[in-house]
């Protein structure tokens, strides 16, 4: 076969999810997750510098609010613009080049006026577009290469707990933003403090050249034997490490390796193969973005308007803000893992909205102190902070593989177009009116995007814990492997019509899966020869309700199928059968899940 075209058959992608939690796992987690410190910096201090800025360089107060927005539309034109070339040049290369765009961005706002030639506000002004312009990128390609490099067992609370570190970024701007505010000259304080992000960002920049190319993106793009070359390095850190052999990774998956993916196909394969994936990314994206910004962004405006507080002490209100934005993802992050995405997402999203009412009723009576309104926002913020980064992990893991950059920077770009233009305006001038049942008003809206996206995923969201990324959306180059093998046995589907998902799979979690009283209804010449053919329709009944539903504990399996319909023991004969087949595999703690060849074959489920 050409290059690029070849069918290969791998286990790269079981043996990167059996590793066992390293110091190698660590420097991943440092040298890629902490850039969103940096972006939390970046928002933050911006905040914190507005009058600093208008005394140090003349900006007017429209100019100063102007180059948020310019920030904002940096990171959405660097969103799609590197999520693009990320899925199609590989994550490194990308997270490497973003990383060194905002350094230059961040440099470079620092130095506005130092020389005096005048153009100030355009100077500052391109600069903060080339800081969001690598910012967006990075949301593209980090969130990526975290979740292909991570087990998947603990992928939820890890990608919530890096998505959560922006709001560290964000604490620290507070302290230091009023420490340098306070503490030096109005016109070197807003330098020093854009400077600790150029700074930090060349300590993550070290870290990194040490952090390998994703193995699952090699791997679809003709680069085979590179990719079983970097997991043999990690596998060899590993062993190293736990000084013992790593068990036999046992789950093989064929896929045909590509070079690259058209927008059309990108296109076709979220709004056509995976409609309601798309609906809950929109959902929940647009709503946490909506929520978070339009509170965020107006919070000083409104602590000065409704409470009369200083602005120059603006920042130590933050403080305890940003603390509980940052302890929601870390303690609430591992319940992801264990109760599930479609407990706690929902959960989060729903709790958020429902706080929000009665906190925004508090405020609008007038029975909030400011210290109480403070405390009121951080237990919200605590809940809706899990929520927000959840969205990211899912619009991350339910797409396939070679899109995944592309799909997360396009429902990156839309909610923050959303959250960062829409949401600012709408409450800012809510705020102008200064009337506090204006403002309940809007918390009311923003209450209610909130509890729409968790009902939204209530019955859309898929169960995706502790499931492998191919697993959860095969890789389009497994689903080409498929229909190459298939048609040329002579009964593929036709060239140019590619394999959809199967449709059983939408809303799978809901399904019922029961026969006919008492019998499978499916064809006994699915099943295996032997004593075990008389189950067999029963057994593939398992596997689907698995795969399609996600894992589930042995009465919750049983639920799911209505076993009670089979007759006395087939649903145990069934189980055994599956795990003595390696068709059904062990997912935790009495929990069973599809083995990763099972959901290939089923295409996953979920559209």
């Amino acid at each position: 076969m050409a290059a690029g075209t070849e069918v290969v058959q791998t286990r790269i992608p079981a043996r990167m999810d059996r590793l066992p939690w390293v110091r190698w796992h660590w420097l991943i987690v440092m040298s890629l997750g902490t850039v969103w410190v940096l972006d939390g910096l970046e928002v933050t201090i911006k905040g914190a510098v507005g009058a600093q800025l208008t005394q140090s360089l003349g900006f007017s107060t429209v100019q100063v609010a102007g180059s948020a927005s310019i920030y904002i539309f940096g990171a959405i034109s660097g969103a799609l613009f590197w999520g693009y070339l990320t899925d199609k040049f590989g994550r490194k290369k990308l997270f490497l080049i973003t990383l060194g765009v905002y350094m230059v961005g961040v440099f470079a706002t620092s130095l506005t006026g130092a020389a005096g030639l005048g153009y100030e506000y355009l100077w500052f002004a391109v600069a903060r577009f080339i800081t969001g312009f690598g910012i967006g990128g990075e949301y593209a390609a980090i969130n990526s290469a975290i979740d292909e490099l991570m087990p998947a067992r603990v992928r939820g609370r890890i990608s919530l707990a890096i998505n959560g570190s922006y709001w560290l970024g964000a604490l620290l701007a507070a302290s230091l933003g009023y420490l340098y505010l306070t503490s030096l000259p109005s016109d070197l304080g807003w330098r020093i403090a854009f400077g600790t992000g150029a700074l930090l960002a060349i300590g993550i920049l070290l870290l990194r050249l040490f952090v390998p190319e994703s193995p699952r993106w090699l791997l679809t793009h003709g680069r085979a034997e590179e990719a079983e070359r970097v997991t043999r390095g990690i596998e060899s850190q590993v062993e190293e490490e736990v000084d013992e052999p790593l068990p036999e990774a046992t789950e093989e998956m064929s896929l045909r390796q590509r070079e690259a993916v058209g927008f059309v196909e990108i296109a076709k394969t979220v709004f056509v193969l995976y409609p309601k994936r798309a609906v809950v990314g929109f959902s929940l994206m647009g709503a946490q973005a909506f929520l978070y910004n339009a509170i965020f962004f107006t919070y000083g405006l409104m602590l000065t308007t409704f409470y009369g507080i200083d602005p120059a002490t603006v920042g130590l209100y933050l403080i305890p803000f940003a603390a509980g934005n940052f302890l929601g993802p870390l303690l609430l992050g591992p319940l992801f893992d264990n109760w599930g995405r479609r407990v706690m997402i929902p959960g989060t999203f729903i709790l958020s909205g429902l706080l929000t009412v009665l906190v925004g009723w508090l405020f609008s009576a007038g029975l909030l102190t400011v210290v109480l309104l403070t405390a009121g926002w951080v237990v919200i913020f605590f809940f809706a902070s899990a929520a927000a980064s959840a969205g990211y992990l899912t619009v991350s893991e339910t797409f396939p593989m070679e899109i995944r950059a592309m799909v997360i920077a396009f429902f990156y770009a839309i909610a923050t177009a959303i959250g960062g233009i829409l949401g600012p305006i709408f409450f800012g001038n809510l705020i102008a009116t200064e009337t506090r049942t204006n403002l309940f008003y809007g918390y009311l809206v923003g209450a209610t995007v909130m509890i729409a996206a968790g009902i939204v995923h209530y019955f859309l969201g898929l169960a995706t814990e502790k499931r492998s990324l191919e697993g959860i959306a095969a890789p389009l180059s497994v689903q080409e492997a498929r229909e190459q093998e298939e048609a040329q046995r002579g009964r593929g589907p036709a060239a140019g019509h590619p394999a959809r998902p199967d449709a059983a799979g939408a809303g799978a979690a809901g399904r019922s899966y029961r026969p006919s009283h008492g019998y499978s209804g499916l064809p006994m010449a699915m099943g295996p020869e032997g004593p075990d053919r008389e189950i067999a329709g029963e057994l593939e009944i398992l596997v689907r309700a698995l795969a399609e539903g996600g894992p589930a504990t042995r009465s919750e399996l049983s639920r799911r199928v209505r076993s009670r319909y089979w007759g006395p023991g087939r649903f145990r004969q069934a189980l055994r059968a599956g795990l003595a087949e390696h068709r059904i595999v062990r997912a935790g703690r009495a929990r069973f899940g599809a083995a990763t060849s099972e959901q290939e074959r089923l295409g996953t489920g979920g559209r």
